[in-house]
């Protein structure tokens, strides 16, 4: 598309703005250009790769979206497959239209609504100036290469291809009614994009020659951080791009090694380390502070968790909620709250509702904080009030519940053992032995504290220490009831630890 011959009163006409807002406008619009010391005016068009220029694109083609779907609503004998007519709401869906900044994708499953499609986008861009650049405008078919114009399936898209290709009942996507396509979907950097990465980090590393490891790997993350992000929502992982650009970067770094240290050997022990998981590694020897370079394979790539923006939402729109539940962030709001409402993707973790914007939202801890419970991400979760109350009351009443059966297993196990039994397991003498440490402090445990006939001795002092007996801790002399017949004793039994 030709942005450079747009009308300026078009333009202007779709900001619906007055007074110097306008003016102001117009001024720009109207400045002109100096290049190579040349003024040229501006009568038309506006600056190509400014960082306006998206902008006042997205100002220009705003409306075709609502041109096209005007025009499948109102549109008459588009079919099925099967052959039967489409009514109105079907239509709408059936046509797909994408745009970002000038660049657009029309999609349908009949090719002759494509080329209706196409001759009412150029009449409606005349109407502001602009035409269809024939470079770029291209009719395909996603599956098919006999029915795309070049013979070449699938189309590129700001940096990604997308293709459709056969595949068996074992690897094919499914419809939403569960029914097998024959083929699958991938999303994937285009052949442009993965040169072009490759070139910037050849460029990279040539300019880094003679430089440290440390400067050439501080150079080198950024790049691969920022390129593997933008595709993660792709499928550049399953399709094993990512690691063949890893074996890339690789081959071109052990060149820069070898031509510094002129031997393969050397290079891979100067330059490449083994880290945590064993794997050779491009990084520093600088101890903790160690750079590494970072591997295009950690980074997590799908191509279906991406969820699509809502047609009527904005950042700018208010709609915090919606906002805190796609990003995680937003102004206003505590950082804690957002990212929960992310993680849960805006639902209760008690109920499983959505959250609207007038319910009261409250932050609950999934084991308590009063049973040990850390205050980490992963023990935290967002609730409605009333679910933040219900839970609260079952925790409560768990706990109560699980404090009651201790009770009665210390209660059941301490009256066996005054019944004069013997036979304890090792769970229940770590519980009989905390029993006895609370009730005869001070005592020397000894290995039979299970036997009522052993008598237990006190501890006897250092020689040669000066203890007064006040100091000196007496044991206690309780009662014990033995069948209903009280029994006295003259020093406790042992205590085993």
């Amino acid at each position: 598309m030709r942005i450079a011959s747009i009308d300026h009163s078009a333009l202007l006409n779709k900001l619906k703005v007055k007074g110097k807002v306008y003016r102001q406008i117009k001024a720009w619009l109207k400045a002109g250009v100096i290049d190579n010391e040349v003024f040229s005016k501006t009568n038309q068009g506006t600056p190509q790769g400014g960082v306006i220029s998206p902008l006042l694109a997205n100002i220009a083609l705003h409306g075709l979206d609502e041109h096209l779907m005007l025009f499948a609503r109102n549109s008459k004998g588009w079919k099925y497959k099967s052959g039967v007519l489409m009514g109105r709401r079907d239509r709408e869906q059936s046509l797909t239209f994408i745009r970002y900044a000038d660049d657009f994708v029309v999609l349908h499953n009949s090719k002759d609504v494509i080329l209706e499609c196409k001759n009412i986008i150029s009449e409606w861009l005349k109407g502001i100036g602009l035409e269809l650049k024939p470079s770029k405008t291209r009719m395909t078919h996603t599956l098919l290469n006999e029915e795309s114009e070049d013979g070449k399936a699938g189309f590129d898209f700001l940096g990604f291809h997308i293709q459709q290709y056969e595949a068996g009942i074992h690897n094919d996507s499914l419809s939403q009614k569960g029914k097998h396509h024959g083929f699958k979907s991938l999303i994937t950097p285009s052949r442009k994009a993965l040169t072009k990465h490759q070139a910037s980090i050849k460029a990279a590393i040539k300019e880094h020659e003679k430089s440290p490891q440390a400067a050439l790997i501080l150079k080198l993350n950024p790049i691969i951080q920022g390129w593997t992000n933008y595709y993660r929502f792709s499928d550049v992982k399953t399709t094993g791009i990512l690691s063949k650009q890893k074996d890339l970067t690789h081959w071109k770094l052990r060149r820069w090694g070898v031509r510094r240290c002129e031997s393969d050997q050397k290079s891979v022990n100067n330059y490449f380390h083994k880290d945590k998981s064993k794997r050779w590694v491009f990084s520093t020897r600088e101890g903790n502070t160690s750079l590494k370079l970072i591997n295009y394979c950690d980074t997590h790539c799908s191509s279906t968790e991406y969820v699509k923006v809502k047609g009527t939402r904005s950042p700018y729109d208010g709609e915090w909620l919606y906002w805190c539940s796609r990003m995680g962030n937003y102004s206003g709001i505590s950082p804690s709250v957002a990212t929960l409402l992310k993680k849960q993707k805006g639902k209760c973790a008690h109920c499983g509702q959505y959250f609207r914007e007038n319910d009261v939202m409250e932050i609950d801890h999934i084991i308590p904080k009063s049973q040990e419970g850390s205050n980490k991400y992963d023990n935290r979760q967002l609730l409605h009030g009333h679910c933040h109350d219900s839970k609260t009351a079952q925790d409560n009443k768990t706990l109560a519940d699980s404090k009651l059966k201790a009770k009665q297993l210390r209660d059941n196990i301490e009256q066996r053992w005054l019944d004069g039994e013997t036979n304890f397991t090792e769970e229940e003498k770590v519980i009989l032995n905390e029993i006895l440490q609370k009730r005869y402090e001070g005592l020397e445990p000894t290995e039979a504290f299970y036997d009522h006939t052993t008598i237990g001795k006190r501890k006897k002092s250092p020689k040669g220490s000066k203890t007064s007996k006040e100091k000196q801790p007496k044991a206690r002399k309780p009662k014990r009831y033995i069948k209903g017949r009280r029994i006295k004793t003259q020093e406790a039994p042992k205590v085993a630890r």
